[in-house]
């Protein structure tokens, strides 16, 4: 079965920067937005940040201007360039998307953890 599989997490110091990328294991048919999610320890999880195959961007108010997504769609590839990071931003990221058509599918990676020393 087809997954996603994120990649460039790790540590890094406050106002540090970090480059997410997100691809699928196999092909993956009929999709339009691909987006990043993250959740932090005892929290929900939350929208970051969202890109359709037209290239419209869509970013939480926490991260507008400082995190930034982009998409390959030859690839079906993601990815979320992170700058200005702060410890707040701390938590697993996750990839998703779903397919828009029959058979609905939903995608989601595995995480890859992104710690933000103060």
């Amino acid at each position: 079965q087809v997954q996603l599989v994120e990649s460039g997490g790790g540590l890094v110091q406050a106002g540090g920067s970090l480059n997410l990328s997100c691809a699928p294991s196999g092909s993956i048919f009929r999709i339009n937005a691909m987006d990043w999610y993250r959740q932090a320890p005892g929290k929900q999880r939350e929208l970051v940040a969202s890109i359709t195959n037209g290239g419209r961007t869509t970013y939480a108010d926490s991260v507008q201007g400082r995190f930034t997504i982009s998409r390959d769609n030859a690839k079906n590839t993601v990815h979320l360039q992170m700058n200005s990071l702060k410890p707040e931003d701390t938590g697993v990221y996750y990839c998703h998307t779903e397919t828009t058509s029959w058979p609905y599918r939903t995608y989601w990676g595995q995480g890859t953890q992104v710690t933000v020393s103060s």
